[in-house]
């Protein structure tokens, strides 16, 4: 058979011609970025903090950086970690001293790429005389047993009020906690601080906080971003920009001009234009979403580890997971180098 110059170099041309026509599919790393991802942030509705995620969604951040994602609300963010160790979505907001507990018993496969060290955890009542000893055998509102609310109210009560966690009755409502209590089907609930201006609108009476947890533990560790360890080393590049998102939707959350804008995107959430403004306002005082870091400080996450470990949560014959394999920094410091200074 005779082959001509020109019909050796056919196949050549055609397959450059198919990349010139998709050429994400002739980029790995790019093509993985335009995969449709799931982020899931927790409470139905979504808590207030998951409001970074709603900003960088609807103000096209992800588009920005080539990711094609769906923000999705899970009841709560255990259950969105479950999502994400199984494979079923690829990123989620989810309690950090349950990510350690997991990681540290049974060395789930989920590895923090960015977080919120503050927490904004309270105990509150609508009761203006309670204390620590009239939650006794109280019923507390929490998002689920062993969930986020839950293990920091087990922590607060240990904390501070020299409790256990079976002093109290624990009333699993997602984040519906705030609602009983401004029903008055409560007395007691584990809140976000948006949520204590959303029941004195409904109660017109002011909210005690009996605990609050910076009080009692300064230095803590909140909320990571989580992902699943082997899809993030099948696809960094997409979570790389995931993150860089997020950095430009923290970044037009502060600025004030903006704040009817960052009040339209939390209406998931279920606050008023009004109440969310109040509440963004209280969020960015704290830092509650990191400025220009990673929010995946080593302290914060090493000292929250050990008090997982003295309170029960790591179980006994289990040793607290190290830092590296909790955190992995890197995927913050690639997506910085993404977005302008």
């Amino acid at each position: 058979m005779n082959i001509t110059k020109h019909d050796r170099f056919t196949p050549i041309r055609t397959a450059l011609a198919a990349c010139a026509i998709s050429a994400l599919a002739c980029l790995p790393g790019i093509a993985s970025a335009q995969q449709k991802l799931t982020f899931a942030i927790p409470g139905i509705p979504p808590i207030f903090g998951g409001t970074i995620a709603l900003v960088a969604e609807q103000q096209g951040f992800f588009k920005k950086h080539g990711v094609d994602v769906a923000v999705r609300a899970f009841e709560t963010g255990a259950a969105a970690s479950r999502a994400v160790a199984t494979g079923e979505i690829a990123v989620a907001f989810s309690p950090t001293p349950l990510v350690v507990s997991q990681v540290s018993n049974s060395d789930v496969k989920l590895i923090g790429i960015y977080g919120m060290e503050h927490p904004d955890w309270l105990i509150g009542s609508t009761d203006p005389n309670a204390t620590c000893a009239s939650m006794k055998g109280a019923a507390v509102g929490v998002d689920s047993v062993g969930g986020a609310r839950s293990i920091a109210l087990k922590t607060m009560l240990m904390g501070s009020c020299k409790m256990k966690i079976e002093d109290v009755q624990e009333v699993a409502l997602s984040s519906n906690g705030p609602a009983a209590m401004a029903a008055g089907q409560l007395k007691f609930g584990v809140l976000h601080i948006d949520d204590i201006p959303f029941i004195e609108s409904q109660t017109k009476k002011p909210v005690k906080m009996v605990v609050k947890q910076l009080d009692s533990r300064p230095v803590d560790h909140y909320m990571m971003l989580v992902a699943n360890k082997d899809k993030l080393a099948q696809n960094r590049d997409a979570y790389v920009r995931i993150i860089a998102a997020l950095i430009d939707a923290q970044r037009f959350m502060r600025d004030p001009a903006n704040a009817a804008k960052v009040a339209e995107a939390a209406k998931p959430t279920g606050r008023s234009a009004d109440l969310a403004e109040k509440a963004l306002k209280a969020y960015l005082a704290m830092e509650f979403w990191p400025d220009n870091t990673d929010g995946l400080g080593r302290k914060n996450i090493e000292t929250l580890t050990q008090v997982m470990k003295k309170v029960g949560n790591i179980k006994q014959d289990k040793a607290p997971a190290p830092y590296e394999r909790i955190a992995d920094p890197s995927v913050w410091r690639d997506a910085r180098a993404l977005v302008k200074p």
